[in-house]
């Protein structure tokens, strides 16, 4: 059974509705709340839990487990891969058994190495499941026993802890393990669900979901959601819908398409053009005329059609992985390789991925020319050592880091005694402590909580503490104050005279590396956008110290019901990022952002990532990424920081240039190839024996792998795939060098007057040689002398000519209709071959050129809006207030910042 609702990540709290945006409500069905009438402190009996299970089934994720033999015989699928198959099956019927065994081996070389490569990946419904709490303590029939997560039903009552993970999404009762009464809230760690940097507090009837992990206090709870119907279900279903085809296959498919069409309809013209003459001739044409046209045009086929395309491209991807994996980044999905180069907008997760996700001491407002080491000294003074509150706990780690007068190992400051402390109290705002000097026996007492309680304590002037709180409320910083009374001896029992320290906040703070890696995403036309689930002036805070542009969208207007999609998406390019993000919008943004022509690449962490993960062109699992995170992303990085994310750019932006040569080189010989042996075929019924056109296969797309070592020039644009101009510019070169082609031909035979036999081998050396050396020049868009290649790859290519080079000076090629040629003719041709090299370099550029002012070309990406610099906010800068800030200021009293401290 699917329970039918709206299952938010975060609940509206006081202080967080900062606009008028229909906010997210969790509620329970009513048709649910007949299973959630259980005793508290007996629970469920035997057979209600037996009659639940049956109805709902258990407390875990169905796997999909996919089947390995499917799954490599998939990679067999593909139009080239289907017409290298049907060339298989006629290869067996005309008995060619070279050519069967070539193609046989290349479609088996190229499933094996994308089954390799993508061998790793596990299912990511796998991974949510394994992130469920595998044992928990549950009330049944009056027994408090320990069970697995798994048995658990809706109407379960269990108990939850400190430290334990929550097994289900489960509705807090607001009692103890054994029905007492509890003082003090549930403090809840959703940052994995959320991307919330502190933990929530929630009490009785509020919801925890699966997976989140009691940071403080002690409460029972009834199981309302299990299984698929939890927040984790619902990702994973999110995850399932993502299958969208890859947009790398889709250009493979796109080039193999337009040269399979342009190869089977001119070799079918031949093919008819052959029994024709047949016919012709015989006045009938027999199985035996028949069986050797389809055997010409077989092999004709095989050297046209592009069998290498797909093997020289996974091998150029797996490559550029292994290259990866040295740089600490695991390619999970090989065509991802290409896909990172395309990437124009990178949606960044903020809690663990631009931040640290942990809450540090952050730069304080002093006063009294009291110092920072003063505030840590008395802050630290005044914080309880038992608790596992996260901001005493960042107090106590940022004094014992800083202070030179904290020990680490007891709870004690050097030179000072606590005589007394009193923990924070939520009618007082504050916690005390009463200490002693030991070097002048003098006691004084010490304060830390909510500001505007600290100042009331202090006598005098407070305006510039007052307009700090502003400034740092302003920020979406709470900030916390802290006064100390002036020392007396320990028998003086006179008034206090108290004096403001100064007040101090705490912030998730921005990773050490992320500033300067969102610069260099802009230095590489990607523009880095925010998703967070914290509030709007949160986010700004942290775009602004990470040097990012402020404009943050609230991420209920991505599916405001008042807008079209696209003025939707607009904003979406528009904006700097988006905040009160629930796993939806996430996958809302990433799928507008597509819509809109963009490639986008998605980073995260949490299980609230992984289904924009995987909607995303490419996904990319930072350090420390939850199972769902990694398993549901394309690229997993190993070390921490984004720095990673550079050298995987840069990476990919050389694969790409990589396979856009090849697909270049490719496309416009096997365009030249069909336009000369068509029209040869035709005019002249002239022939060229089968061992030559199965040796320019083998040689020329043998050679081609070694493409993927080539020297490149790494783009500072992203790459796209503009298909269109492939496609006229490799034609333009295949006209081309078809007119040498021909050149060849007429003046071999018929000026200097060469023998059969010899015409065979020139123009099997100069089909070989020709486009071959086109190689060196698809290499970049601009003239081939400014990139220079690497010297296994000119080694490998020059060497398969020289091979071509013996078989025509010595004719030892098997076959008695071929005469050698003799090493003058053979090195004449060669040369020929260069230079015309050289000519088609030329027209390249020029053909360029002129697509260029006749196609206004545009690559979609976004400016970015990242500034040279990085400047950390002054606490008292004079600016003009943001609509955010104007909202605070006007509502002051509904926002209420300093009704005490965040998390006590």
């Amino acid at each position: 059974m699917t329970i039918n609702e709206n299952i938010p990540l975060t609940e509206s709290t006081r202080g967080e509705k900062l606009n008028n945006n229909k906010e997210w409500k969790d509620e329970i069905s009513p048709e649910m709340e007949m299973y959630l009438n259980t005793k508290p402190t007996y629970g469920l009996t035997y057979e209600q839990v037996n009659e639940r299970l049956a109805k709902f089934g258990k407390n875990e994720l169905q796997e999909k487990k996919r089947n390995k033999l499917l799954h490599f015989l998939s990679f067999f699928t593909g139009a080239i891969a289907y017409l290298m198959e049907i060339s298989v099956i006629l290869t067996i019927l005309t008995k060619d058994w070279v050519d069967f065994g070539i193609i046989l081996a290349m479609l088996i070389i190229n499933a094996l190495i994308g089954y390799v490569e993508e061998a790793r990946a596990e299912s990511a419904i796998s991974a949510l499941k394994s992130s469920l709490a595998l044992q928990t303590r549950c009330w049944r029939q009056g027994q408090l026993t320990e069970i697995n997560a798994s048995e658990l039903v809706i109407g379960d009552v269990i108990v939850l802890r400190l430290g334990d993970i929550v097994p289900a999404d489960v509705r807090l009762l607001g009692i103890g393990a054994t029905g007492e009464a509890v003082e003090g809230d549930l403090h809840i760690d959703q940052s994995a669900l959320t991307g919330e940097s502190l933990p929530v507090k929630r009490n009785k009837d509020d919801l925890v979901y699966s997976s989140s992990i009691v940071k403080q206090g002690q409460q029972l709870g009834i199981v309302v959601r299990t299984g698929a119907d939890t927040f984790i279900g619902k990702a994973a279903s999110l995850i399932a819908v993502t299958t969208d085809a890859g947009h790398f296959q889709k250009v493979v498919n796109y080039i193999g398409n337009f040269l399979i069409a342009l190869s089977l309809f001119l070799v079918a013209i031949i093919f008819i053009y052959d029994l024709v003459e047949k016919k012709i001739q015989n006045n009938t044409v027999t199985g035996e005329d028949v069986l050797e046209a389809l055997k010409e045009v077989v092999v004709l086929t095989i050297a046209a059609i592009p069998v290498g395309l797909p093997t020289v491209m996974s091998v150029t991807m797996a490559v550029g992985a292994k290259q990866l994996a040295k740089k600490q980044v695991i390619v999970k999905r090989l065509t991802a390789v290409e896909e990172l180069a395309s990437v124009s907008i990178l949606c960044s997760d903020k809690t663990g991925t631009l931040t640290l996700n942990e809450l540090t001491f952050d730069e304080p407002f002093l006063d009294n020319a009291y110092t920072q080491s003063d505030i840590l000294l008395y802050a630290y003074l005044t914080s309880e050592p038992a608790t596992s509150d996260p901001i005493e706990l960042a107090v106590r780690t940022a004094a014992q880091k800083d202070h030179p007068l904290i020990t680490e190992d007891k709870h004690e400051a050097i030179g000072y005694k606590i005589i007394s402390y009193k923990p924070f109290d939520p009618v007082d705002k504050m916690s005390r402590a009463t200490v002693l000097e030991k070097a002048t026996q003098t006691t004084f007492k010490v304060a830390k909580g909510a500001p505007q309680v600290i100042t009331q304590l202090v006598k005098n002037d407070t305006q510039k503490a007052e307009n700090a709180i502003e400034e740092f409320a302003k920020r979406g910083l709470r900030a916390l104050g802290v006064a100390r009374t002036k020392p007396k001896s320990i028998i003086d029992d006179g008034a206090d005279e108290w004096e403001l320290v100064g007040l101090f906040s705490l912030i998730d703070p921005p990773r050490h590396d992320s500033a300067r890696t969102i610069e260099e995403c802009a230095e590489y036309g990607i523009t880095v956008k925010m998703i967070t689930g914290d509030q709007t002036v949160i986010a700004k805070e942290v775009a602004q110290r990470l040097g990012m542009g402020q404009n943050i969208l609230d991420a209920n207007s991505v599916v405001d019901p008042t807008m079209s999609e696209d003025q939707i998406a607009d904003q979406c390019v528009s904006v700097d990022g988006f905040a009160r993000v629930i796993p939806e919008h996430k996958y809302r943004v990433v799928e507008l952002l597509q819509n809109k022509g963009y490639f986008v690449a998605m980073t995260g962490d949490g299980v609230n990532d992984a289904p924009a993960l995987k909607k995303a062109n490419v996904g990319i699992a930072v350090h420390g990424s939850t199972d769902a995170a990694r398993t549901a992303s394309d690229i997993v990085l190993l070390s921490h920081g984004l720095s990673a994310i550079i050298d995987g750019i840069k990476t990919s932006r050389i694969i790409f240039q990589r396979l856009q040569s090849y697909a270049l080189y490719r496309i416009a010989s096997t365009i030249h190839f069909l336009i000369f042996f068509f029209v040869i075929t035709l005019a002249e019924d002239w022939k060229m024996p089968p061992i030559f056109l199965i040796l320019i296969s083998l040689l020329n797309d043998a050679a081609t792998l070694i493409m993927a070592v080539d020297n490149v020039t790494i783009s500072k644009t992203p790459n796209v795939w503009r298909l269109k101009l492939l496609l006229v510019l490799s034609t333009v070169l295949a006209a081309f060098l078809s007119l040498f082609s021909f050149a060849h031909f007429y003046i071999f035979r018929d000026v200097l007057k060469v023998s059969d036999g010899q015409l065979y081998t020139i123009m099997y050396l100069h089909i070989s040689c020709a486009p071959h050396f086109m190689i060196f020049s698809t290499r970049s868009e601009t003239f081939c002398w400014k990139s220079r290649p690497s010297w296994p790859f000119t080694a490998v290519v020059l060497g398969t000519q020289v091979i071509a080079l013996f078989l025509s000076v010595y004719g030892a090629v098997g076959d008695q209709t071929v005469e050698a040629i003799g090493w003058p003719e053979g090195i004449i041709i060669v040369v020929i071959a260069l230079v015309t090299f050289i000519l088609v370099d030329l027209v390249k550029v020029l053909t360029i050129n002129i697509w260029n002012k006749t196609h206004k070309y545009t690559p979609m990406t976004p400016r970015p809006k990242v500034k040279s610099s990085i400047k950390f906010p002054r606490l008292f800068a004079k600016k003009k207030p943001t609509r955010a800030q104007r909202f605070q200021q006007e509502h002051r009293a509904e926002l209420n910042w300093n009704n005490g401290y965040t998390n006590y």
